[in-house]
């Protein structure tokens, strides 16, 4: 075999090898027009090499981010560097459907792409090369857990029955809400309450009732605050809220009309519609505590203060 058949078998077998191969190979010119493009590209974008020889990639794909690329292949050609960009940075460049079995879930194909130049003979550089790697499968299990350990953090800091903050997640809250007012001297206001005579309810209706009521005050606590306050599920029938920037007075303004919203409701429960009401007591910080632990000790004083004079009512720390 002469040293041209040589060249020529591997040549052949070169260009097979790159048609064939699981990555997606793509040769830009200056203009951004294609000049190569292997089986990967065809089989994933439904345009075969013939269809896209010498054609814009933008022309081709309308939606591709054109000024990522061209700021990316400018660079390329400008410092004769290879550079990289992974899926963390831009998911899925190219607009391929996802059509791993094993991935099914995930609608696009996710992608690192390697930027290369390419010199002519003379030296010159005046092609870029784009590798593109389909990392779907690495991307959704990274994807997957980090879901999977959003929604464990998530569960850790919510109440299961109530979907409000449990105790450990709005007690933390609470004390980083202490140091604020203590840095900035912002104002601030704390308000527990707990459901009147919630012992009977059980006993009388059973606990999925008192579930049920349970339920019903802490959607309505939901629907009555603002976004700025955070309600957390302190106790067995017990509630905390914290009223950031809002003083002693405002406070019992929020927690009255509260009061009035859960006393006019009936919960509708298996047993039938019940009627609740709530007592609550009211603290605002102040320089005299000397962390979050008294403050909650004060709003639960006046708490104690409401339920002692009859319930359903609301007491103010200092004025018990």
């Amino acid at each position: 075999m002469t040293e041209s058949q040589n060249e020529l078998h591997e040549f052949h077998w070169l260009m097979d090898m790159l048609q064939t191969i699981e990555v997606g190979l793509v040769v830009l010119d200056r203009q951004f027009n294609v000049r190569l493009w292997n089986g990967f590209m065809e089989s994933h974008s439904g345009f075969s090499a013939t269809q896209v020889q010498n054609r814009p990639l933008f022309e081709i794909f309308p939606d591709i981010p054109e000024g990522w690329i061209r700021r990316k292949v400018e660079t390329v050609l400008t410092l004769n560097m290879r550079t990289f960009t992974t899926w963390e940075q831009r998911p899925h460049p190219f607009p391929f459907r996802n059509a791993r079995p094993i991935t099914g879930t995930e609608a696009y194909m996710y992608q690192n792409i390697t930027f290369s130049p390419l010199s002519s003979a003379s030296g010159e550089v005046d092609h870029v090369c784009l590798l593109v790697y389909d990392v779907t499968d690495s991307a959704t299990a990274r994807l997957r857990m980090e879901r999977t350990n959003a929604r464990l953090e998530q569960q850790s800091q919510t109440d299961g029955l109530t979907g409000l903050l449990n105790r450990s997640a709005w007690e933390s809250l609470l004390a980083s809400e202490f140091e604020r007012f203590r840095r900035y001297r912002s104002v601030g206001t704390l308000l527990m309450f707990d459901i009147d005579h919630f012992k009977p309810i059980n006993d009388t209706w059973g606990h999925q009732a008192g579930d049920d009521v349970i339920r019903a005050i802490a959607a309505m606590v939901m629907e009555r605050l603002r976004q700025t306050d955070i309600a957390g599920r302190y106790g067995g029938e017990e509630f905390a809220v914290i009223l950031p920037e809002t003083d002693l007075a405002g406070g019992e303004i929020l927690g009255e009309r509260l009061r009035q919203s859960i006393s006019s409701m009936q919960v509708t429960t298996e047993a039938g519609l019940l009627e609740c009401s709530v007592s609550l007591g009211v603290a605002q910080v102040t320089d005299a505590m000397s962390d979050h632990q008294q403050w909650l000790s004060h709003a639960d004083k006046a708490l104690y203060a409401a339920k002692a004079n009859g319930r359903n009512q609301i007491a103010l720390a200092g004025n018990q």
